[in-house]
């Protein structure tokens, strides 16, 4: 169930250069919440910015009634988030949109994560893996330095693939390359991606020719987060082949590969 709610910051930390963790007391979230859904936060005490921020969910710790989250910097928003401290209140939505989802069936899942959109996948390979499946996540960066979660999806007991656009970590090259390899090298029943939009279609047309079922999380702006304002819509093929337009933030994020029309 959506709830708008004011919760406690209970840690707001620097993790990589322009990225932070924040955690947050959520006990009703977290309890609701399922791997690749997001919450909209309040940045400011003010009017100014006016519209809240869409963040994804990172983690997800039933028991302790948290949710962290992984967000990056890129504007006045979430540079205002920084600023906030540990034992301060915030105004949250949440949990909002589609997550992920997968079958009893499936054994072998393949997550493929670049920039921030690596973030969510977190708390999606946290679910898998305690349902016995076996995982490979292969995460994209520009740089080590900006590498997130690769110690998080080890100690999960995931096998971790990374590649770098520089090459000053793991294999010098786009993230889509390893998958493209590991498809014809392993039978894979399921894959799961979120990133920039680049990777994505890369991603979509691999599992596409290797006929693997494929989830994709898409990274769009939003105005309000529950489908009212109608200012993140994209464009879908229906079952008889027809175009429709669905909200990202309702219908979504996560989407069947099979169901989004990129437009070139």
């Amino acid at each position: 169930m959506v709830q708008m709610l004011k919760v406690k910051i209970l840690e707001n930390k620097q993790v990589l250069p322009d990225f932070f963790r924040m955690v947050l007391a959520a006990p009703m979230v977290a309890k609701e919440a399922v791997p690749g859904q997001f919450l909209m936060i309040n940045t400011s005490d003010t009017l100014d910015p006016f519209l809240k921020r869409p963040i994804s969910v990172n983690r997800i710790d039933q028991e302790k009634g948290t949710i962290s989250l992984i967000y990056q910097i890129v504007g006045k928003g979430t540079r205002l988030l920084t600023k906030k401290n540990a034992g301060e209140e915030i105004q949250i939505i949440g949990p909002l949109g589609k997550g992920f989802c997968w079958s009893e069936q499936d054994k072998t899942i393949v997550l493929v994560g670049g920039g921030c959109g690596i973030a969510p996948l977190v708390a999606l390979a946290e679910a898998l893996v305690q349902t016995g499946k076996e995982v490979f996540v292969l995460l994209g960066s520009q740089c080590k330095e900006k590498l997130l979660g690769e110690d998080e999806f080890k100690e999960l007991g995931c096998t971790v693939m990374v590649a770098t656009d520089d090459g000053s970590y793991g294999r010098r090259g786009f993230v889509t390359e390893l998958l493209d390899e590991l498809s014809q090298k392993k039978r894979i029943d399921q894959v799961y991606c979120c990133g920039p939009l680049p990777m994505t279609k890369a991603v979509v047309q691999i599992t596409k020719k290797a006929f693997i079922p494929c989830q994709i999380s898409l990274e769009e702006r939003m105005g309000c987060g529950i489908g009212a304002c109608i200012g993140c819509v994209t464009k879908v093929r229906r079952e008889d082949g027809t175009i429709d337009y669905k909200k990202v933030c309702h219908d979504g994020p996560v989407f069947t590969s099979s169901e989004v029309v990129f437009d070139d």
